[in-house]
C-alpha cells in the first residue's frame, strides 16, 4: 500500500523537540494518514494530513487543542505537533487507542454484544465527555459512529479524531459532520455546526447505541428507491419525522425490513423513551429544546439502576416504575421469556431506587452529594451470606462506618467489610444520606 510517510522516517515534535519514528500504517482517511510511531519510546498515534488540508488555519487550530489539553482522558487529544524538513506539510501525534476499544459499527453489526448495563454505562460516559467539551466553549463538529469507541467489558470511552474540534460559533471549519448525524438545520445548509448540533448528533449516536437503528429512518426511508443527495435531504433535513413520534405517525418503522427498532423500543423504560422522543421531535425543530448532556447522564445513570434480571432465563430486564405504577410489587413481565419477575430488594436513597441484583454495586454517586457522578470504586456490594445461600445483604465495603436502624428500631454500628441484610424497613445512614431497603 502507497502510503505519505514510510516506516522508520523520523519526525520533529515541535513543542518538545523530540524525535518521533513512524512504525507503521494504521489507516487513511480524507484528511490524511495515521500511523503507529514512537516518542520517546513509548507508542503513539501520528496522524499526517494530505497537503490540501495542511493549512496555516489548521495548524492555527491544532496549536490551540495542544495549547488547551483534553476536556477529559476518555479524548485522544492531539498531543504536539510533528514536522520533517523535507516534506512542506505536518502532522500531530495523540494517545495510541487501546485494542481493548471497539467500536460502535461493531456493535451495530453484531460483532460485540454488551449488557444493558455496559451500553447504559457507555452512553453515560459519552454523555459526560461531551459535557465537559462543551463547558468549555467547544464544539465537536463530527459525533458519529467513526469517532467513537467503547470497552466492551467496562462502558469506558475513547473519543478520537478531536482535530476538528473548534471553539463554538468562532471558526466555520471544513467540516460539516457524517450523513446521518448531522442536525437538520446543517443539512439543509442553514447553519455550522456548534453545540447545539453536537447536541442532536450525540442524540443520534445513544439512539443508534440503544434500538440498533436511525431514528429517522422507518417506512419514508424503505419507500425511497435510490437514496441520492435529494432523497437524503429530505429525509435528514427538510422533511425529518421520528420514527417514534407519538403525533405523528406516517414513518413508524417497517414490519419485514426495520425489526431492531420495533423490537428495542418496548424493552427500554418510559423515561428513556420519553427523551428520545424530545430529541427528535421538539429538537429536530427547535435547537433550544434538544436535549442537554447532562439529562443524558443522569437519565442513563438511572437507567443502570434499575437493571433487573428475569427469575426464569436470567435475561437483563429494566425496572419501569412510570408504567408500572406506584406500589407494584412486580416487574411486569420479561421481554424475552415472558415470564413474571418479581421485583428483587432494592434501595432507595432520597430520588434514586437502585435494584440490588447480585451483582449490583452502590458507588459513591449514590450516598454523598459532594461526589456526585463518581463511580471509580464502589462504597458498597451486594454478597450472599457465606454459609446460608439463601440470605443476602449489602456490605459496607467504603473507608467509613454507616449506621444502620433495623425494622425494630434498633440502631447499630456497621464498619467496614461487615454487612446489613437485605430485610424490608431497613436503613442505612451512609454519612451524608440516608437510605431505606425494600423486599
Amino acid at each position: 500500500m502507497s502510503q505519505i510517510l514510510d516506516t522508520k522516517r523520523e519526525l520533529i515534535a515541535q513543542t518538545s523537540g523530540l524525535t518521533c519514528k513512524v512504525k507503521r500504517l494504521l489507516g487513511s482517511g480524507g484528511q490524511g494518514e495515521v500511523y503507529e510511531a514512537r516518542l520517546n519510546n513509548q507508542p503513539v498515534a501520528l496522524k499526517w494530513y494530505h497537503p490540501q488540508v495542511a493549512t496555516s488555519q489548521q495548524r492555527k487550530a491544532l496549536e490551540m487543542l495542544v495549547a488547551k489539553g483534553p476536556p477529559d482522558r476518555s479524548f485522544l487529544w492531539p498531543l504536539d505537533i510533528v514536522t520533517t524538513p523535507d516534506l512542506p506539510h505536518y502532522g500531530y501525534l495523540m494517545p495510541l487507542r487501546d485494542p481493548r476499544y471497539q467500536g460502535i459499527a461493531d456493535l451495530m453489526k453484531g460483532r460485540i454484544d454488551p449488557t444493558f448495563r455496559i451500553l447504559a454505562t457507555a452512553g453515560m460516559n459519552l454523555a459526560s465527555s461531551f459535557l465537559q467539551l462543551h463547558a468549555r466553549g467547544m464544539c465537536y463538529r463530527d459525533i458519529a459512529f467513526g469517532n467513537v469507541f467503547f470497552d466492551a467489558d467496562t462502558g469506558e470511552v475513547l473519543i478520537c479524531d478531536n482535530d476538528n474540534v473548534s471553539v463554538d460559533h468562532e471558526e466555520k471549519g471544513s467540516v460539516l459532520g457524517t450523513p446521518r448525524f448531522m442536525a437538520p438545520e446543517v443539512v439543509r445548509g442553514e447553519a455550522w455546526p456548534s453545540t447545539q448540533t453536537d447536541l442532536f448528533s450525540l442524540s443520534v449516536l445513544l439512539f443508534y447505541m440503544f434500538m440498533v437503528h436511525h431514528p429517522l429512518e422507518g417506512k419514508r426511508e424503505v419507500e425511497i428507491k435510490c437514496l441520492d443527495l435529494p432523497a437524503m435531504t429530505r429525509l435528514y433535513g427538510e422533511n425529518p419525522v421520528f420514527i417514534f413520534d407519538p403525533e405523528n405517525k406516517t414513518n413508524r418503522p417497517h414490519k419485514e425490513f426495520q425489526k431492531n427498532p420495533l423490537a428495542f423500543w418496548p424493552v427500554y423504560p418510559e423515561f428513556l423513551r420519553k427523551l428520545f422522543v424530545r430529541a427528535f421531535t421538539e429538537g429536530l425543530h427547535d435547537p433550544s429544546r434538544r436535549v442537554r448532556e447532562s439529562e443524558w447522564r443522569n437519565t442513563l445513570i438511572r437507567l443502570r439502576d434499575s437493571i433487573l434480571y428475569c427469575a426464569d432465563c436470567g435475561t437483563e430486564n429494566v425496572y419501569d416504575r412510570e408504567s408500572l405504577g406506584e406500589g407494584a410489587q412486580s416487574s411486569g413481565a420479561c421481554w424475552s421469556c415472558q415470564k413474571p419477575i418479581p421485583l428483587p430488594p432494592r434501595i432507595r436513597i432520597e430520588k434514586s431506587i437502585i435494584m440490588l441484583n447480585h451483582d449490583t454495586h452502590v458507588f459513591p454517586h449514590h450516598v454523598d452529594d459532594q461526589k456526585l457522578y463518581d463511580f471509580s470504586l464502589p462504597v458498597a456490594e451486594v454478597n450472599q451470606h457465606p454459609d446460608k445461600p439463601g440470605i443476602w445483604g449489602l456490605k459496607n465495603i467504603s473507608r467509613d462506618k454507616w449506621v444502620m436502624t433495623t425494622p425494630q428500631d434498633e440502631t447499630l454500628d456497621v464498619p467496614p467489610h461487615k454487612t446489613v441484610p437485605l430485610l424490608n424497613g431497613t436503613r442505612i445512614h451512609f454519612g451524608n444520606k440516608q437510605g431505606e431497603i425494600r423486599s
